[in-house]
């Protein structure tokens, strides 16, 4: 089978930061969890990193600062 090129499409285009952090070092929640006022949260084995706070924003706007986020938290892992 001929290998085909790994390049971002979509989502991990967008937000490539999420993608390499739910690839490599943790996850993320998206929804009311019930226990924080927080939407999105990203998550490592050592708990929460980071999580929205600002009731107004849009999903996107809220995935964009994260992603913001998590490209200088995952510098320190470099």
């Amino acid at each position: 089978m001929p290998q085909r090129d790994k390049k971002p499409t979509g989502f991990e285009r967008i937000y490539p930061n999420i993608a390499e952090w739910v690839n490599s070092y943790g996850w993320i929640e998206i929804g009311n969890d019930g226990q924080s006022g927080s939407f999105v949260r990203a998550l490592n084995e050592g708990g929460l990193v980071w999580e929205d706070d600002d009731d107004d924003a849009t999903l996107d706007e809220v995935l964009k600062a994260c992603d913001a986020f998590l490209a200088g938290e995952m510098s320190q892992y470099a």
